[in-house]
């Protein structure tokens, strides 16, 4: 599939990759490519800023989209992370918790999101081609692809953008009219 992908879709993925290390994450997930999109020239990056969506938003709006370990939901369930954390510790060692296989260098895998949000890239550029002239997946076409899957912290994420997938989704649509 990636063969049929342009350069800029391309290095999507490539700054994806490198999106989820500088976020700590051990792999890919929607959210990366969606920050990626928005971080770099292209018909996706343009797609989001005609929705009102720019790259320092966006940063923002993951960075209020929250840790997934939320203390205070777990504290409300009865876990205590500071004592998960100090176990861990002292069984592990310090600073176990922060290592991640991201500052390995090793490639990074794609979540199973990721993947259904290329997949689908591939079928909205197919579904393009028939309805005008187009070569390859572009980075719009896997912005498409991200806001299709339904990801929760990509939702999340355009809702305090003050946004839905579907509005962002017209974007996408008008820019590959004009």
């Amino acid at each position: 599939m990636f063969e049929r992908f342009t350069d800029d879709a391309r290095q999507v993925v490539v700054d994806a990759q490198a999106q989820a290390r500088g976020l700590r994450a051990d792999r890919i997930e929607p959210v990366h490519l969606l920050l990626a999109i928005g971080t770099r020239a292209g018909r996706g990056a343009d797609a989001l800023a005609a929705a009102g969506i720019e790259p320092t938003g966006l940063h923002a709006a993951i960075s209020a989209a929250g840790d997934p370990l939320d203390p205070a939901a777990l504290a409300a369930l009865g876990v205590d992370l500071d004592r998960v954390r100090a176990t861990v510790e002292a069984t592990f060692g310090p600073g176990a918790l922060e290592l991640s296989r991201s500052e390995s260098g090793a490639h990074l895998p794609f979540a199973g999101g990721s993947k259904r949000a290329l997949e689908q890239a591939l079928r909205h550029a197919v579904g393009r081609r028939r309805r005008r002239r187009g070569r390859g997946i572009d980075s719009a076409d896997v912005l498409f692809g991200v806001l299709d899957v339904g990801d929760p912290v990509v939702t999340a994420v355009l809702r305090q953008l003050g946004t839905t997938a579907a509005a962002v989704q017209d974007r996408v649509d008008a820019t590959e009219a004009a």
